[in-house]
């Protein structure tokens, strides 16, 4: 039987330093989270550079749902809203959960993302994100 994570109490999906989060004093738990249905609101703003910025006025949010001791890998969810971005990739696993998006990797291929559809991103790929649709990514780093 699995059980959804309560993103509001302390568990690894709501915490993400100490025990929970993969801190000194424990190993994380198991746990799930229902990822379509996570509110917005529980979503946390992650700003954008203005440099960043091509077109529109995208809004970026997301949250940490595990991070590794040492800070070298990191687990969570990941939101923006249509426009146009650039970005410089980090090693990166992610699966697009909602919404659809264009992203060019500069020198290489052009990736259609959208619902389903896992994606692997190289560290320092310079990449320009076009989004068309609200698109919501859960994601694995790897610094």
């Amino acid at each position: 039987m699995t059980a959804a994570t309560d993103l509001d109490s302390e568990t690894p999906a709501a915490a993400a330093s100490g025990p929970a989060a993969g801190g000194a004093d424990a190993a994380p738990a198991s746990f799930v989270v229902n990822v379509p249905g996570l509110a917005d609101a529980d979503l946390e703003p992650e700003p954008l550079d203005p440099e960043q910025v091509v077109s529109g006025d995208p809004v970026v949010t997301g949250k940490v749902l595990w991070e590794s001791p040492d800070g070298s890998q990191i687990r969570g969810i990941w939101q923006i809203t249509p426009g146009v971005v650039t970005d410089t990739e980090a090693n990166e696993l992610f699966v697009v959960v909602s919404g659809r998006a264009t992203i060019e990797v500069e020198g290489g291929q052009v990736l259609e993302v959208g619902p389903g559809d896992a994606c692997v991103l190289r560290e320092g790929d310079r990449t320009r994100w076009t989004v068309h649709e609200t698109l919501r990514k859960t994601y694995h780093i790897s610094l």
